[in-house]
């Protein structure tokens, strides 16, 4: 058994993709990233919930004041990083996970949509929010 709780959210930033012929991606271009936070557990703490709403909110207020209408690739949590949808989950993963630290949601999943009909996630234990440069060994 496992309980749920998704939070959304959305918001315009702009990035370029630095891989080799990125192709049209390659040039600065914005989107309207839809942000779902979703955190999971096993069980509820002694108010019946799984995550404070509240909470979710709040750090999902801290990330949008931190990308909307920001430019990824300036950022310092992309430096030396393709500002790609699945980084930009893995980013916000690292900055959303904390809002559950005191109650029972062991995972967070992190789905950012790009456009209608493309979206990448990350998804990792609360506790990885701790990794502190966010580097793939």
């Amino acid at each position: 058994m496992t309980y749920r709780t998704t939070v959304t959210r959305q918001f315009v930033a702009q990035h370029y993709l630095t891989v080799p012929d990125p192709g049209p991606e390659g040039d600065l271009h914005s989107h309207v990233f839809a942000v779902e936070a979703t955190f999971a557990g096993p069980s509820l703490n002694e108010y019946n919930y799984l995550v404070d709403i509240d909470d979710v909110r709040a750090a999902l207020d801290d990330a949008e004041a931190r990308y909307r209408d920001a430019t990824l690739n300036e950022l310092a949590e992309f430096d030396g990083y393709n500002p790609s949808v699945e980084r930009f989950a893995r980013v916000l993963h690292e900055r959303i996970a904390p809002a559950a630290a005191d109650g029972p949601a062991d995972t967070l999943r992190v789905t950012v949509w790009e456009d209608d009909e493309a979206a990448a996630g990350y998804e990792a234990p609360v506790a990885a929010a701790t990794d502190s440069d966010g580097r793939d060994g």
